[in-house]
C-alpha cells in the first residue's frame, strides 16, 4: 500500500545568504579630487589664491618705480550634513534564517558613497563661494562649457568634445603633464563614444604611450584622460543649447576639485531600549563639502541623454 499524502514531507529551500541588489557600492569619485580632513566650524577655506602678475617693459633711467598688482581670492567650501537610520525587530529577526544586519550596514555605506559623489559634482558644476568671508557666488566659467552642438547637433560625448574640452584646459596654460585629468560620463554618453573611430579602431588602439583606450572592452584613458562612469551625472541634467535634456560631463585636474571632510562616514548598531521590542537600529552620519579650487581646471561639454 502506498503513502498517502507524500507531499506534507516535501521540503522548502531557503536562502542562507543575502544579496545587496544592484547598485553604485564605492566612491567613484573620491580618488580623483584633492582631500581635505579635520575641518572645523560652518565653513572652510582650503586655500588663498594668487592672481597673475605680468613683467613690464623697462624703458626709462631713474624713473618712478611701477608697481605691480596682484588679484588675491579665498576659496570656501560649506559643510552639509547627512544621516540614515535603519530599524530591525528582534521578532523579524527570530523568523528569518539569514541575518541582514551586515547587509544593512553595507547598504548605509553605499548610499554614502553615492551622496560623496553627488557632493563633489554639485561643488564641481554648482556655484562657490568666494572671497575674504565666503559671501561672494561664484559661477562655473561660461567659457568653459562645450556646446551640446559640438560634434554634431544635439550630440552625445564624442571626439571632438573630448578634443575641445582639452583645448579649453590647455588654453588656460594649465601643464597637463603635470595634472591628473579626468573624466566622468554616464552610460549613454560613455556607449556613444564606441561608435566613435578613434576609440575603437587599432590604429588608435593602443596609443603612441602604449597605454590602450580600451581594456577588456572599457573605456580606460583617452588623450590623456582618465574615464570614470558615474550615473550621479543625471542628477545634474539641463536644457542645453539645443533645446533638449542633456547631462553635464565635466573633465577636471584633480588639483582644480576639493573635497573637505567635517566628518567621513561613521556607522554604529545599537538596541534601541527606548523602543517597542528594542529593534536593532543602524545609524549612519557624515559631513561633507567641496567646491572647485581654480575656475580653471575645470570644464564639461553637454551631452544628450
Amino acid at each position: 500500500m502506498g503513502v498517502q499524502n507524500p507531499t506534507v514531507f516535501y521540503a522548502q529551500q531557503f536562502a542562507d545568504n543575502v544579496a545587496l541588489l544592484a547598485q553604485q557600492m564605492s566612491s567613484k569619485l573620491e580618488m580623483a579630487v584633492t582631500i581635505g580632513t579635520g575641518h572645523r566650524g560652518e565653513q572652510a577655506s582650503p586655500v588663498d589664491q594668487v592672481g597673475l602678475v605680468e613683467a613690464i617693459q623697462a624703458n626709462t633711467r631713474f624713473g618712478p618705480m611701477p608697481h605691480n598688482e596682484a588679484n588675491q581670492d579665498r576659496r570656501w567650501v560649506l559643510p552639509t550634513s547627512w544621516q540614515l537610520s535603519l530599524k530591525y525587530a528582534p521578532n523579524d529577526l527570530i523568523r528569518q534564517i539569514t541575518d541582514p544586519r551586515n547587509a544593512l550596514a553595507m547598504e548605509a555605506v553605499a548610499a554614502f558613497n553615492r551622496r560623496k559623489d553627488l557632493t563633489i559634482l554639485g561643488g564641481m558644476l554648482q556655484t562657490n563661494q568666494t572671497g575674504k568671508s565666503g559671501t561672494t557666488n561664484t559661477s562655473f566659467l561660461a567659457g568653459n562649457v562645450v556646446s551640446v552642438n559640438t560634434g554634431g547637433t544635439g550630440s552625445k560625448l564624442n571626439v571632438a568634445k573630448l578634443r575641445k574640452m582639452k583645448q579649453l584646459l590647455m588654453s588656460h596654460d594649465i601643464e597637463l603633464n603635470n595634472e591628473e585629468i579626468y573624466i566622468a560620463v554616464d552610460s549613454t554618453n560613455y556607449d556613444a563614444l564606441f561608435a566613435e573611430i578613434q576609440i575603437t579602431s587599432k590604429d588608435y588602439n593602443p596609443g603612441r604611450d602604449g597605454t590602450p583606450v580600451m581594456v577588456d572592452g572599457k573605456i580606460d584613458r583617452f588623450l590623456g584622460v582618465n574615464f570614470i562612469h558615474s550615473e550621479r551625472l543625471l542628477s545634474f541634467n539641463g536644457t542645453d543649447d539645443g533645446g533638449g535634456t542633456s547631462t553635464p560631463l565635466p573633465m577636471w585636474c584633480k588639483s582644480g576639485v576639493y573635497l573637505g571632510k567635517w566628518q567621513d562616514t561613521t556607522t554604529r548598531i545599537d538596541e534601541r531600549a527606548d523602543l517597542e521590542d528594542i529593534p536593532w537600529q543602524l545609524y549612519a552620519k557624515a559631513t561633507w563639502g567641496a567646491c572647485r579650487l581654480e575656475e580653471k581646471k575645470i570644464v564639461y561639454a553637454w551631452g544628450r541623454v
